[in-house]
């Protein structure tokens, strides 16, 4: 298999999964909010008060297709979905897997939304963000893991489960 691909909301735990999983399967690990804060020099909240959220949209989509890897973990921003030519070449790169977490859970995972570096419209709220990203999610993944119950080894457990199946 080659490179796992992981989209969800902010708060579905990526990052926290795409290490564990890098490590149990011996690949690579790359968290794209960490590269697109290198790249510009900036945290992503920043960004977003100083730029716009839509130039967070537009430097993560740049950091998403000039990804230039193989049997590597990657964690992608929250807001990853809005780019449909991103989208399109993380397919190339390796399965996209959508850890599926319910509003509620998303709302007790994530305490820091107005600091958090949320590429959203101004006065979005949390659960706007959630319904209009969620069939975006859906319908970019190719495998959804419940990433609801259970400790980050149980969700571990599942997503490299779906994953065999792909063997």
């Amino acid at each position: 298999m080659s490179s796992v691909i992981l989209i969800g909301m902010p708060g579905a735990g990526k990052s926290t999964l795409g290490v564990m999983l890098a490590k149990s399967l011996a690949k690579d690990f790359i968290d794209t909010d960490v590269l697109i804060q290198t790249r510009s020099g900036q945290l992503l909240q920043d960004i977003v008060d100083n730029q716009g959220y839509l130039t967070l949209r537009i430097l993560e989509e740049q950091v998403l297709l000039d990804l230039n890897v193989s049997n590597t973990v990657i964690a992608t921003g929250g807001s990853a979905v809005y780019s449909k030519p991103a989208m399109e070449y993380l397919k190339t790169l390796g399965a996209i897997v959508y850890l599926d977490v319910s509003f509620e859970n998303i709302q007790k995972r994530v305490n820091n939304f107005s600091t958090r570096g949320l590429a959203c419209a101004p006065g979005q709220n949390l659960q706007e963000i959630y319904e209009e990203r969620t069939s975006l999610y859906k319908s970019s993944a190719e495998f959804i893991v419940d990433a609801n119950i259970g400790s980050p080894e149980d969700v571990l457990n599942r997503l490299e489960k779906a994953l065999s199946k792909n063997r």
